[in-house]
């Protein structure tokens, strides 16, 4: 089995093609599925945040399941193969190992340290786990990822100043937004989120907007914010000096018009911070244009100099992430040794067994007792035989190299273990950063 991650993200792409990517809701089963009708793509995990859009894989060959998976996510977002490569990145193996705990560290997100990332990467797991999308090998890089994240915030001050996507995107709001008051728009975690965020921050009063109102009441209550009818957003925008829109909407939310009506509806002339941390986009980029507004999304945010950790508390996350990605390859390495040592015994077993046949078929006058005591005896002299090469096997497979001592022992003992047939279709270029480096190097 191979391991793959293949995805775009801020780092690779713009937030039009996140939003063509970006996958909510009951699509992700739907996603799930197609995944894993493809002939190579054997397990899958589907990431959807609003800064990436990743498939985690365990796949028959590299190429074969690379090419299937950028197919899958092409036709999904609508565009053309080649233009899709272009923006998509791709890990393999040890680096696909680095690449999840990073992200569940959140070392790899627009804000680094972040901690919503953990949340999110727990429900892709769910939903995946849920839809028996996962089997042995992405169960255990989940889980391990989920430990990592967990143990980075624990032992390190990555996190120290709190930092998230929303907590960014107010500090890149001018001073006087929220002054009377904000909208949030939206009541799902990242809804709930700014409303947290902005409560601690002391602005008053909140309303919250969702086309669920009881979640919107519930939400409510939480940080004592008024729920607010959808049908009264615009009423709403008039009342407050900024909005944060984080639905899960497949569409606009918020149109020029609306807003408009809104500001006329404003006492005096103050201006109307928008902030829209939804992917797809909550608010048509039309609304940026008009007079007394500004908007500020992740594209806005993606080019700013966010707040993050210290570089000793990234160093200290890197070295966590170091550490635990060589004990999550040695568990790995050691999985796949175990059907050629599991193959070396039962070719052992087929030899002693033959042996006892042929020894019954020439001595019919052994009784029972004597049988069984030649074949105990005949066993145990195999099994200590074995033992010794078959411990060292394991250790060796997990320092460099260790795939060479493995195929050597099938080779030497003509072990029938199945092993993936080298995939001779042609996959799709993309962007590998381990690739670019091991060139530069």
């Amino acid at each position: 089995m191979n391991l793959i991650v293949v995805g775009v993200s801020h780092h690779t792409a713009p937030v039009e093609m996140l939003e063509r990517l970006s996958v909510t809701g009951a699509a992700v089963p739907e996603l799930l599925g197609d995944l894993l009708g493809q002939p190579f793509v054997h397990e899958a995990v589907v990431l959807s945040t609003c800064n990436r859009v990743e498939v985690y894989a365990s796949v028959g060959t590299f190429h074969g399941g690379l090419t299937q998976i950028a197919a899958v996510l092409a036709r999904r977002a609508g565009m053309d193969l080649t233009l899709l490569a272009d923006h998509l990145y791709v890990h393999h193996e040890s680096s696909a190992v680095r690449h999840a705990m990073r992200v569940a560290a959140g070392l790899d997100s627009m804000v680094v340290g972040e901690a919503q990332i953990l949340g999110q990467l727990r429900d892709a797991y769910a939903v995946a786990a849920e839809h028996d999308a996962t089997g042995r090998l992405l169960h255990e890089l989940m889980q391990q990822s989920l430990r990592v994240g967990k143990r980075v915030h624990a032992e390190t001050n990555i996190d120290r100043a709190g930092q998230s996507v929303v907590s960014a995107a107010l500090a890149a709001a001018p001073p006087a937004a929220g002054q009377r008051g904000a909208l949030v728009i939206g009541a799902g975690s990242m809804g709930a989120l700014a409303l947290s965020t902005l409560a601690r921050s002391g602005v008053a009063p909140l309303l919250v907007a969702n086309r669920g109102s009881q979640r919107a009441r519930r939400v409510a209550e939480l940080y004592d914010a008024k729920p607010v009818s959808f049908a009264d957003v615009t009423t709403a925008l008039s009342s407050v000096d900024l909005v944060v829109s984080a639905t899960a909407s497949p569409g606009y939310v918020l149109f020029p018009g609306a807003v408009e009506m809104a500001l006329s509806r404003r006492d005096g002339h103050r201006p109307l911070t928008i902030l829209d941390l939804a992917v797809p986009r909550d608010v048509a980029p039309e609304v940026g244009d008009l007079d007394g507004v500004r908007l500020i999304d992740l594209t806005a945010l993606n080019s700013a100099q966010l707040p993050g950790p210290s570089q000793a508390d990234r160093a200290a996350a890197e070295e966590i992430v170091t550490s635990e990605v060589e004990a999550f390859l040695a568990w790995l390495k050691g999985a796949e040794v175990a059907p050629t040592v599991a193959a070396l015994r039962a070719r052992a077993d087929e030899v002693v067994g033959a042996e006892l046949r042929r020894l019954a078929a020439r001595r019919p006058d052994l009784s029972e007792a004597q049988r069984a005591e030649v074949a105990r005896t005949v066993h145990r002299i195999v099994q200590r035989l074995l033992h010794s090469p078959t411990v060292r096997i394991r250790e060796l497979a997990t320092a460099p190299g260790g795939e060479q001592y493995v195929a050597a022992l099938r080779e030497l003992f003509d072990l029938a273990v199945p092993d993936p047939e080298l995939d001779p279709a042609r996959a799709v270029e993309v962007h590998d950063p381990d690739a670019e480096e091991e060139s530069q190097a």
